[in-house]
């Protein structure tokens, strides 16, 4: 299992610490620190479009509207804190963010 995230988002924090206790041993990617490669990045924007952009963000708020015109894979590219998160791989399956539907996933059945 591996998680792609921030070591400063909390809501990674808890999803790093219930995987844990479900007893996942994951493989932590610190998005801001370790980068995120390329080809992640491809298969997250095919697999979950434009939400995996957080245009919630102090980063995104940040950005001159050219920049924000940039195609979504050039941007989280350059702005890596600016991919919605945890995103979490397992088996095969990505899910985004961590709310009850991502819990279920990995918390409930063994992946």
């Amino acid at each position: 299992m591996r998680i792609w995230g921030l070591k400063s988002c909390d809501t990674c924090r808890k999803a790093v610490k219930e995987l844990t206790g479900a007893g996942h041993e994951p493989d932590y990617v610190d998005v801001r620190a370790d980068g995120v490669e390329g080809a992640d990045l491809e298969r997250f924007f095919a697999e979950f479009g434009e939400a995996l952009v957080n245009r919630r963000s102090t980063t995104w708020r940040g950005l001159s509207e050219e920049d924000r015109e940039r195609p979504p894979v050039e941007l989280l590219s350059a702005h890596p804190t600016l991919m919605k998160r945890p995103v979490v791989e397992a088996g095969g399956v990505l899910t985004l963010g961590w709310g009850a539907n991502e819990r279920a996933q990995w918390l409930d059945k063994s992946v």
